[in-house]
């Protein structure tokens, strides 16, 4: 399996460095761009959805490959740096001319390959969790949607199953995702009675490193009586010591409950968890789910990878999910052209790994459960409140005025993904 891996990561070197005159004609075989950091802050959570997406693609492969045609993997590594996640977006398109892109996990590196993609009609799959308000025609939204997470998960801690909190600390990296949805969680909170006064709002920088102030401004904030709950929305390897503030603080989940948007089992396997015992994620997928998909997908992962200690988690799934999406639509449209392929994949299903089925709907958005989960010893999460069904992703939040009357639907021919109402214009 190691020399499987090492032979596909030498084949996107490879394919990344060639003209159209290589050894390797384009027409012989299918370019799959990667474009995840493998460096710089992000590299904690980016480097395992580089790896899953090179199990896919040999996966994919060993299955006959795709139109007859071999996929080839081309890797880009912008290094946590949000500029060059732009010039390596063209270098994937104009350059490599691959047929499709999965990559980005911070929504600043989205929002910067954003106008490349646009330009030079390229396919995008973003497989992370985002504040919404946005759409557009090449882009699709492989991860969680606020009402598919944030959303439920404080109305989670709102309940009396989680909770009953009544006061809230909305603690986030300094960028858009963090700020935009929290901007959506104070509307929603406001909308439930929540004043301005029981909320306490804080950004630090990406690579945050130095949270003894900040963890003391939260235990003086709680100590106003009334239950309070932390809203987590930091990104990257600033986790690892804010976590490790919290223990060393004493707050503990039955004092301080966190709940985190993008903390999943990778990051927490570089950290002690059994201070952290019963702190919260909402996702759309856990490694321990028990399901046959998930075993399956699991034992595949650990085969590729070579070793047992790697776990899974989310945003892999979500790679998954849309991978497989992208093949069944190609396979549907007879080719990789990219207006072909994005009208194929309205309606396409795949069964998740979480026992259900996955669709992707005209908004670009997938339907996904929503499950929240208690960190455990062992760095796993156990499941402790879940969607009784798929929710569809929403585009546009419903809690912004101006967002409440916008929809999002890129379907053939009414193409449009900020507008009020579809106007439709007969012709006989």
């Amino acid at each position: 399996m190691k020399n499987k891996l090492c032979a596909l990561i030498g084949a996107g070197v490879l394919a990344a460095g060639l003209a159209a005159g290589g050894p390797v004609q384009a027409q012989d075989t299918i370019k799959v761009g990667i474009l995840h950091s493998l460096s710089g802050t992000m590299a904690i959570s980016e480097t395992t959805l580089k790896d899953v997406m090179l199990m896919l693609i040999a996966d994919q492969n060993e299955r006959g490959g795709l139109l007859g045609k071999q996929l080839v993997p081309v890797v880009q590594d912008p290094a946590s740096n949000w500029p060059l996640f732009a010039e390596k977006a063209r270098e994937l398109i104009e350059r490599d001319r691959v047929d499709v892109v999965f990559g980005c996990w911070t929504s600043v590196s989205r929002k910067a390959v954003l106008p490349v993609f646009e330009e030079l009609n390229g396919l995008l799959f973003y497989p992370v969790q985002y504040e919404g308000e946005e759409s557009s025609r090449n882009v699709f939204y492989t991860g969680a949607a606020p009402n598919q997470q944030a959303i439920p998960a404080v109305e989670y801690l709102m309940s009396e199953e989680g909770g009953g909190a009544e006061r809230w600390v909305l603690l986030g990296t300094d960028y858009v995702y963090p700020r935009t949805t929290n901007k959506i969680l104070r509307a929603f909170l406001n909308a439930n009675g929540v004043s301005d006064d029981d909320i306490m709002e804080n950004y630090t920088p990406f690579g945050h490193s130095d949270w003894q102030t900040i963890v003391a401004d939260v235990k003086r904030f709680a100590a106003e009586g009334k239950p309070t709950a932390v809203v987590s929305t930091i990104n990257g390897d600033a986790n690892v010591p804010f976590y490790r503030e919290l223990a060393n603080q004493g707050i503990t989940a039955e004092e301080i409950p966190v709940v985190a948007f993008s903390v999943g089992e990778e990051e927490l396997a570089g950290l002690d968890t059994a201070p952290l015992v019963g702190h919260l994620a909402a996702w759309n997928y856990f490694m321990s789910v028990d399901t046959p998909e998930n075993a399956e997908f699991i034992e595949k992962w650990h085969q590729f990878i070579g070793s047992t200690r790697r776990v899974t988690n989310d945003p892999m799934e979500a790679h998954y999910i849309g991978f497989r999406m992208w093949v069944q639509a190609v396979q549907q449209a007879g080719t990789t052209d990219v207006d072909a392929v994005r009208q194929a994949m309205y309606g396409q299903k795949v069964r998740n790994l979480t026992g259900g089925v996955a669709v992707m709907n005209v908004n670009h958005h997938l339907s996904k459960p929503v499950l929240i989960g208690e960190i455990q010893a062992d760095g796993q999460f156990l499941t402790v409140w879940e969607t009784d069904d798929v929710i569809p992703g929403e585009a546009w939040s419903r809690y912004i005025p101006e967002s409440a009357k916008l929809t999002a639907d890129w379907t053939f021919p009414w193409v449009c993904g900020n507008c009020e109402e579809p106007r439709f214009e007969a012709s006989f």
